[in-house]
């Protein structure tokens, strides 16, 4: 994982120039939205449970799914998707501080699509679970913070797909 400082600076020293107008716009804009990313993630380590507490309820807990035969039954397949969920969240919001996906590429995605049909894991409830993450988090942390949020449980979402 790279964060937008890194990533910019990286390649201007190994060409040994300064950073142009273009990466330091980029820069800018990174440290303008600092804060609100700060706080959202201090939201976030704040309420964790409580998030996932409200993302199930939202997506998941009513239904076939938690019923015998169902993907969430018994309570151990219960813990994983509540465990998965947590991963989900926390790699999220990595990505968000330092504003680089690639972190859930290396850490989330890699070999889940794979584990998750062998497992037979439900893609579609995952991304409805996600979905519904976007929504509790907006409320949770704000439309700024949230909407950015949104853009790597999409990713997570897209890379499920």
């Amino acid at each position: 994982m790279q964060d937008t400082i890194t990533s910019l600076i990286n390649p201007a020293d190994e060409q040994g120039q300064y950073l142009n107008a273009a990466a330091l716009d980029q820069l800018n804009k990174y440290f303008q939205k600092g804060a609100v990313r700060v706080q959202a993630a201090s939201t976030i380590s704040d309420t964790a449970s409580s998030i996932i507490s409200k993302t199930v309820a939202k997506s998941l807990l009513y239904g076939d799914i938690t019923l015998p035969g169902g993907n969430m039954y018994p309570t151990r397949r219960y813990a994983a998707c509540l465990r998965d969920l947590n991963y989900f969240l926390r790699y999220a919001t990595y990505a968000m501080l330092a504003a680089d996906a690639s972190i859930l590429d290396e850490r989330v995605l890699n070999g889940l699509k794979e584990t998750y049909a062998a497992l037979g894991v439900p893609i579609d409830r995952v991304v409805e679970a996600l979905n519904a993450m976007k929504e509790v988090l907006h409320g949770a942390v704000g439309a700024e913070a949230g909407q950015e949020l949104g853009v790597y449980l999409d990713h997570i979402t897209a890379g499920l797909a």
